[in-house]
């Protein structure tokens, strides 16, 4: 299935006015239509399985910002350590340290979100507000080689479009609770069916699949 070419420069369009940044949710697509996003210039890609995102980044261009948006296993971490460009879905302070651990290995700062939990549905993981406010209220002395950037999270999969603004209200209120540095300037909410609400909530940065490549497979 081509890209639809289209659907992408309206999206652009409508993000690149408002300073918003396009995260391709190329899950499941083959290397050939991320290739062609790319030729259009689109350069941040984001991947849910660690092993997907090792094949695919060992056969597209190099200078790709990989985004690693899944529930993100601990033993899996090594795997893309080394190139990995932001991990959008730290869930949870033990995750951090091990991230941390890794970016030791690899003389890197790797640049990660705090995935919270702002959805009604208990499948969806992340930090309560508790577990954020302990993560972020300490000094994080363990945490050298990670750098926190912001929020991440995913709203209820629902037709009640107030409910997801509610959600996406919530998330933007702790972002801006614990913007206290300028590194931490990134809040990214919002997909497919619901980006233009996350938008006028607030929103730095969209993950965007199915508009641009079409349903998975």
């Amino acid at each position: 299935m081509a890209v639809n070419k289209k659907a992408y420069e309206q999206i652009i369009a409508d993000l690149s006015s408002q300073g918003v940044t396009l995260v391709a949710v190329s899950k499941t697509k083959s290397v050939e239509e991320i290739q062609e996003l790319y030729d259009l210039g689109q350069k941040d890609f984001g991947e849910n399985y660690v092993q997907e995102l090792r094949q695919k980044q060992s056969q597209l261009p190099k200078d790709i910002r990989w985004h690693f948006i899944g529930h993100l296993q601990s033993n899996k971490i090594k795997q893309i350590a080394s190139f990995v460009h932001l991990i959008q879905s730290v869930d949870s302070a033990e995750l951090a340290q091990k991230i941390n651990k890794q970016a030791l290995v690899v003389n890197r700062v790797i640049d990660c979100l705090l995935q919270v939990h702002i959805a009604q549905e208990e499948t969806k993981f992340g930090l309560n507000e508790k577990e954020l406010k302990e993560l972020m209220d300490s000094n994080r002395p363990e945490l050298s080689n990670v750098r926190i950037r912001g929020l991440m999270a995913m709203a209820s999969f629902s037709d009640d479009l107030n409910k997801v603004r509610v959600e996406f209200k919530y998330l933007k209120a702790l972002f801006d609770q614990f913007k206290i540095a300028p590194e931490f300037n990134i809040l990214s909410m919002g997909m497919s069916a619901d980006y233009t609400i996350a938008l006028e909530e607030g929103s730095t940065m969209v993950r965007i699949g199915s508009l641009i490549f079409g349903s998975r497979t």
